[in-house]
């Protein structure tokens, strides 16, 4: 096992040509055929559940239902097969000997399609057999947190991290442990099968057994260096990244700042990352599939790896056509990247709870902090109280910011006034008391503008959106009054006449959403989501969607200019992380931070086009 390495690079180094070969004619397959059946074939199955899925907890519903977990088997085992066939070929390409590379590869292909069957058993006993280890102990997980941490807020136990979050962490943490150690045993005792099948011509069950019979004796080994192969995968692609960013991204500023010379250098930049991008990938692929191969070999015919292929093998009238296509390809790559970096630089600016990290969260201080940071909006949490009043407060209860672990509906307007939800933040805030919607728009009439997330609890939805609505129809009257008693010079102050244009509601359900834009059809909506599994949500129901940060791609922005919604992104707080969202192409931020997102803005608006470029290219690599 000493010079395994030593074997698989060398296996790596000897067919790399007909493992090239085999690679892009599986992925052109799979591109084309495979991959957008299974898209196509999961999506369909999502969208007979008829209901949006956007949260971790609605995925987590899906999931436990009986036809979820169908869909779930269903998207692990088509996931497994097509790797299952792409490793296939390549330990057929490595194996087999022919004097073509390309024919080779062709070959294989179609060998292992036609052992599609045997493959999809395979699938079905190795990937079910981690399944069925993995289901007791996520029901015992699942049964360890309701027992201990079930009855408490989610987002108190998130923040704050009381004793009981961290009594199930040390429950959960072994559990999980010993899973993993059990589940890498099975994967180790198996993992000549797939050579095997395909070698030895087995069926899945006879190939299970002489992968268990092969690795007998020596699972350690094979554990420690399947470990090794698969760290060393994990890092190139960071390497990569890391070399481009740090040693080739910071010559390009030494370039002069005139199009004609930075455009090409970036579109050369672009075409040799997307290059080593490829290869990377390729390599990763070959050497899993090469290190199967040359393990089976060692164990079943005392081998040290395939043999090399025979001294008059070419590769074939097509491969310079083909491997100068992935130069084109390349080219056309960094072509479309360059050519999609916008010069647009604003974003909405929202400032999440006020501008939450200088002052205490959903108060009248946040919100005027918000205004004089210069957020365009002030993004609020609204409940209802036991007395049917719209106030400011993020959670169901009340134990993260003032101890007391009983829940907002439960108390009325006046029980809820008498808390301090102020100092925990500081002595510059002691008697900070929880506002209501009404207050909260006076404080920004004629200076900014409102973003109401709505945090309804079970079964008083309706109540809150009527409640909202009318608290919004309160405030277009007290404008009308301003409007009507200020001078022209004073007009600015009483804000627009209907509030409703400048105000934003966001929601979390789009039950919540429908009754919305059937009150007021006008009103813009923002629909807030954890995720958005593909094929359950109907885009055109609302004019913004919400997105965590890590969940925006391109294909997201994509979608949003095609249907004719916004981005928003949530919740953005490093500096960084910003400039990225705002070359992404998002539309708003939500950042506890306003002035810092401001600030960045007003920063990129003097750079010059050439410098601007530069941003966008240096953002796009560190996605």
């Amino acid at each position: 096992m000493k010079s395994l390495g030593v074997d698989v690079l060398r296996s790596l180094r000897e067919h790399l040509r007909p493992l090239v070969a085999y690679h892009l004619f599986f992925t052109l397959l799979a591109s084309s055929l495979l991959l957008p059946t299974v898209a196509w074939t999961l999506t369909s199955l999502l969208g007979r559940f008829d209901r949006p899925v956007i949260t971790n907890a609605g995925l987590l519903d899906l999931l436990l239902s009986p036809a979820g977990m169908l869909w779930l088997l269903a998207a692990i085992g088509l996931t497994f097969l097509i790797l299952y066939l792409q490793q296939a070929g390549m330990i057929l390409v490595a194996v087999k000997r022919r004097d073509n590379h390309f024919r080779l590869a062709f070959i294989a292909l179609w060998q292992t399609l036609r052992r599609l069957p045997t493959l999809a058993g395979l699938v079905v006993l190795q990937v079910g057999a981690h399944l069925l280890l993995i289901l007791p102990v996520v029901l015992l997980l699942g049964w360890l947190y309701d027992a201990i941490i079930g009855g408490l807020d989610p987002y108190y136990v998130l923040r704050m991290r009381p004793p009981a979050f961290w009594y199930y962490l040390g429950l959960a943490v072994p559990l999980a442990l010993v899973w993993a150690v059990i589940a890498a045993s099975v994967y180790v005792r198996w993992i000549l099968a797939l050579p095997a099948a395909m070698l030895e011509n087995l069926t899945p069950l006879a190939a299970l057994r002489r992968s268990r019979d092969l690795t007998r004796g020596h699972r350690a080994q094979v554990a420690l260096v399947v470990i090794s192969v698969l760290l060393v995968i994990v890092a190139l692609p960071l390497l990569a990244t890391g070399l481009f960013d740090r040693v080739f991204t910071p010559m390009l500023w030494w370039l002069p700042e005139r199009n004609a010379v930075l455009i090409p250098a970036m579109l050369t930049y672009v075409t040799g990352y997307v290059l080593v991008t490829l290869a990377i990938t390729f390599l990763g692929i070959a050497a899993n599939a090469l290190l199967s191969a040359c393990l089976y070999l060692r164990l079943a015919h005392r081998e040290p790896r395939p043999a090399p292929p025979p001294p008059d093998a070419h590769p074939g009238r097509l491969a310079w056509g083909v491997e100068a296509g992935v130069l084109v390809f390349a080219l056309f790559q960094a072509w479309w990247i360059v050519n999609s970096f916008e010069l647009r630089d604003d974003v909405t600016v929202i400032a999440h709870r006020g501008s939450s990290m200088a002052a205490p969260e959903n108060t009248l201080a946040a919100i005027e902090r918000a205004v004089e940071d210069r957020s365009h909006y002030v993004e609020i949490d609204v409940r209802l109280s036991a007395d049917g009043e719209v106030v400011l407060y993020h959670d169901r209860s009340l134990q993260r910011l003032t101890g007391d672990p009983r829940n907002v509906r439960d108390l009325t307007l006046e029980e809820l006034r008498q808390f301090d939800v102020g100092s925990w933040f500081g002595d510059a805030f002691v008697g900070e008391r929880i506002p209501t919607l009404d207050e909260a728009f006076a404080a920004v009439r004629g200076r900014s503008a409102l973003m109401i997330d709505m945090k309804p609890d079970p079964g008083t939805e309706e109540a809150l959106v009527e409640a909202v609505i009318a608290s919004l129809h309160r405030e277009n009257e007290a404008r009308r009054e301003c409007l009507a008693q200020a001078s022209a010079a004073e007009a600015a102050r009483c804000g627009t006449p209907e509030a409703a244009e400048e105000t934003r509601l966001a929601v979390m359900s789009s039950g919540v959403l429908e009754m919305v834009k059937e009150r007021e059809p006008e009103l813009r909506v923002t629909l807030l989501a954890q995720l958005v599994m593909p094929g359950t949500l109907d885009r055109r129901s609302f004019d913004a969607l919400g997105l965590r940060h890590n969940r925006i791609t391109p294909n997201e922005i994509r979608l949003a200019r095609e249907l004719g919604y916004e981005v928003h992104a949530w919740t953005v707080n490093d500096r960084a992380r910003m400039s990225q969202m705002i070359d992404l192409g998002v539309d708003a931020i939500i950042t506890d931070y306003p002035d810092r997102l401001v600030e960045l803005m007003d920063d990129r608006r003097e750079l010059g086009d050439g410098a601007i470029l530069l941003v966008k290219l240096r953002n796009w690599l560190r996605r």
